[in-house]
């Protein structure tokens, strides 16, 4: 349904604003919650924009589907930015736990205090909530959240004896990439039939190489070859390759580009080289790059 791109700008850099929640103990333990005052450069590619206002204003969560790199990351900051919320981002993983999301007892000096987890906190705040390759987090971890994916909106904090209740202004987001998933890597149909889903995908070539022109600072010319790189390398996709390069690593090639490297050095960096250390893969992609450039 959509693709922008996940690499950051400067612009969006700088328009950043990383505040500690209210009451914490200390506000380097704090979790950080992101302002972002500038708009994020983010390309509408269907209807994506329309279904995450509807499902906030409603207040369900969203599930967003993908492959690595093709602008879901950059989605959740553009509307951030366009529903004027603060944002929680948790990259999740395999040793993510309940405490890390809630928040745990930590002793501090001569004290034992309460520090809020991302995910307390941004419910606390009303804020937008995203949950980064939820598959990648233990199933036990996941759990927590279907108390506030449903409509109860509420997050047990056990240790505390509490219930937060998620004001309407809170939201939760999680995504995660299909083309990675497998029988042990999945979401269990009672976590995934608590959120109105959206499919992300690469935009088509005109609209993926004005992406990359615009976020890479190149000439149209070569973010179209970028963009026909690109392509190439998606066939391969299952043929030696578990993913074919992302706009991302088009935008970062572009990039390199723009600071003087020459385009085929540039493509080998970021795009040969990132995507296999196979030999005989890395000597196939060598002859793409060449092919186009």
């Amino acid at each position: 349904m959509s693709a922008g791109v996940t690499a950051p700008t400067p612009e969006l850099v700088g328009a950043r604003r990383a505040e500690p929640p209210g009451e914490v103990a200390s506000g380097l333990l704090a979790p950080q919650l992101t302002h972002i005052d500038a708009e994020p450069y983010y390309q509408p590619i269907g209807d994506e924009v329309a279904v995450f206002e509807a499902a906030y204003a409603r207040c369900l969560p969203a599930l967003l589907k993908g492959p690595t790199g093709c602008g879901k990351t950059r989605f959740v900051e553009y509307m951030a930015w366009r529903l004027k919320r603060p944002l929680v981002t948790v990259a999740c993983h395999d040793d993510l736990t309940t405490a890390d999301l809630v928040g745990r007892y930590l002793i501090i000096g001569n004290e034992t205090v309460w520090v809020d987890g991302p995910l307390t906190a941004a419910v606390r705040a009303g804020a937008i909530c995203y949950l980064d390759e939820i598959v990648e987090a233990r199933k036990d971890t996941i759990v927590v959240i279907h108390p506030l994916a449903d409509s109860r909106r509420v997050l047990a904090v056990d240790k505390r004896g509490e219930m937060v209740a998620a004001p309407a202004s809170f939201m939760l987001a999680i995504s995660y990439n299909p083309g990675y998933q497998s029988v042990l890597k999945e979401i269990k149909p009672s976590t995934r039939q608590r959120f109105v889903a959206m499919d992300f995908d690469y935009p088509e070539a005109v609209v993926e190489a004005g992406i990359v022109a615009r976020e890479g600072g190149v000439d149209a010319d070569t973010a179209r070859r970028l963009v026909k790189l690109g392509e190439l390398t998606r066939n391969f996709k299952g043929a030696g390759l578990d993913e074919g390069a992302s706009t991302r690593l088009l935008v970062h090639a572009a990039q390199l580009i723009g600071a003087g490297i020459a385009p085929q050095a540039a493509c080998t960096a970021a795009v040969a080289r990132a995507l296999s250390d196979d030999p005989d893969m890395t000597g196939t992609l060598d002859d793409l790059v060449r092919a186009v450039f």
